[in-house]
């Protein structure tokens, strides 16, 4: 017996010398298991490191040499300078000496914002929208005793909006078919035609009726027969301008090409113009024509996302400045007695309402919208904009504070009139194109008013030209841009001042009899109640 216990013990013994080696085994397994997939692990964290950093240096050295083209493209293109025979695509005697060249750059917000000091300015004015929400939560709660948050005056402004869209499809079919299919005939049959002038005069007068009736007549007539609130009719006009503007520089960058192509070759033919493309450049955020535009390689849907948000949180801002800053003090402002200390007062009131809708509007618009389109396009070429934040004069202001307008007047109107002026009179034309900006600016504010009030074209067809002969690129100081930013202010609220005033003067004070005079003379000088 004892015997046998004996010969049980070393067995039990072994058994959990096994056991305890299978589980040491087990463990150890373990161990180099979890080893081998924490090493895994960080070998995908230093490839993705990796792949990050190789991207990083590719942006950069991207930027680099964008810079270092745009440079040297400016550089060549000086007025007294010729373009080289690489970036040239026109002979010397033809319409333009310049063309626009487009290259893969970031928009200039998107490459402030990395630094965190021009971060902290975009946090103070999220700040200050969370200020004007919590501030109307609260006189809700106060003065109705439970949360309200009406947005009738926003419901109104983009009131109407199927009829801006049914409109606004009736533009596009038109735009997207007519000139295209024009253009295709005409340069389809006139290298071969024996009438090349009656064919290209019967085709011209017909896209010019056409263009009257839908693009210039169509658009007035829907804003006044339904009458659109102010959004709305902006939304329409605006569309209305920037069709005719693509329409225009697709005719005008194709044209030439057939007729110095025809005049080289005699049978000669249309060069490929493809329906995609033209698509294309209806909807790209830029108003000058070419087959093909830098592309980027991917679309990201965080980035569009993003921009669309803050364009709506934009809208949000600028609805809350009104309701906020503007409607209490001009709704009852035509039932005080009219002097002198309460119009400056007024304007000066309006001076930073009137700043905020001017920056406010430029971001949403010109970067978060713009780039929103440009991102699900992979349009490459984002220099919406320039700093025109630092300018030290309003020349420069002008040319950098919308890129996208300021290349279609200076290649299509400034360049083309000089041309045709044989490079004579170049303030002549710089004046004639300041009147041309102006007059397009009061068609839009006054369709969409329903008003006559020539504010903007007074400030920016004769103020505007002065300051642009006065502080010109001469002046580099610094306190050059502080009296820039001056007249901006003053200037923002003049405007918002004397549009509000005549806006509720013209509900307050409706006109009895529908004269020319009275049409045209601004309600708000004789209204009083």
């Amino acid at each position: 017996m004892a015997s046998t216990e004996q010969t049980a013990e070393p067995t039990v013994r072994l058994r959990k010398t096994n056991h305890t080696q299978d589980e040491a085994f087990k463990q150890h397994n373990g161990d180099v298991s979890d080893n081998i997939t924490d090493l895994i692990k960080w070998q995908r964290h230093v490839e993705e490191v990796k792949a990050e950093l190789l991207e990083d240096m590719n942006c950069h050295l991207r930027t680099l040499l964008d810079k270092a083209m745009t440079e040297a493209v400016e550089s060549y293109t000086k007025d007294d300078e010729t373009v080289p025979s690489g970036l040239k695509k026109r002979s010397r005697g033809s319409l333009t000496d310049r063309k626009k060249v487009f290259l893969h750059r970031a928009s200039m917000l998107d490459e402030l914002m990395e630094v965190d000091h021009f971060r902290t300015i975009y946090h103070m004015f999220v700040a200050a929208l969370l200020v004007f929400v919590i501030s109307t939560v609260a006189v809700d709660i106060l003065d109705q005793g439970r949360l309200v948050l009406e947005f009738d005056l926003l419901f109104y402004t983009f009131g109407q909006f199927g009829t801006v869209i049914w409109s606004w499809i009736c533009l596009f079919l038109y735009s997207l078919l007519v000139p295209y299919k024009v253009l295709s005939f005409w340069g389809s049959w006139y290298p071969k035609s024996k009438h090349k002038l009656l064919l290209s005069t019967c085709l011209g007068m017909f896209l010019l009726v056409s263009q009257t009736c839908v693009l210039c007549i169509f658009p007035i007539y829907v804003v006044n027969h339904y009458r659109l609130p102010p959004a709305s009719s902006f939304i329409v006009l605006l569309e209305q301008v920037r069709f005719l503007m693509k329409i225009y520089s697709f005719c005008r960058e194709t044209i030439p090409v057939v007729l110095q192509d025809e005049s080289k070759e005699k049978n000669a033919k249309m060069p490929s113009l493809s329906l995609s493309s033209y698509l294309y450049f209806l909807f790209c955020p830029t108003l000058v024509y070419r087959d093909s535009y830098p592309r980027t390689p991917c679309i990201r849907w965080k980035y569009v996302a993003k921009n669309f948000a803050q364009f709506l949180g934009g809208i949000f801002f600028l609805y809350f400045i009104m309701v906020t800053l503007c409607v209490p003090v001009f709704k009852n402002l035509s039932k005080q007695p009219f002097s002198t200390k309460t119009l400056v007062l007024s304007i000066f009131h309006a001076t930073l309402p009137g700043t905020f809708v001017l920056l406010i509007s430029f971001f949403a618009f010109l970067h978060c919208w713009m780039n929103a389109f440009a991102e699900m396009l992979r349009f490459a070429d984002r220099m919406f904009y320039k700093d025109w934040w630092n300018s030290k004069s309003f020349s420069n202001y002008y040319r950098t504070w919308n890129v996208i307008v300021h290349d279609w007047l200076y290649y299509y109107a400034y360049q083309d009139l000089l041309w045709l002026l044989k490079k004579r009179f170049r303030k002549g034309v710089m004046l004639a194109v300041f009147l041309i900006s102006a007059t397009v600016h009061e068609y839009v504010l006054t369709m969409s008013f329903g008003f006559f009030y020539p504010v903007m074209f007074c400030l920016f067809a004769f103020f505007g030209v002065i300051f642009n002969f006065m502080m010109n690129d001469k002046w580099t100081s610094p306190i050059w841009n502080v009296m820039l930013w001056t007249f901006l202010f003053i200037g923002q609220g003049i405007q918002l001042c004397l549009y509000c005033q005549e806006w509720y003067a013209q509900i307050h004070c409706p006109l009895t009899e529908k004269t020319f005079l009275g049409l045209v003379t601004p309600r708000s000088w004789s209204c009083r109640l």
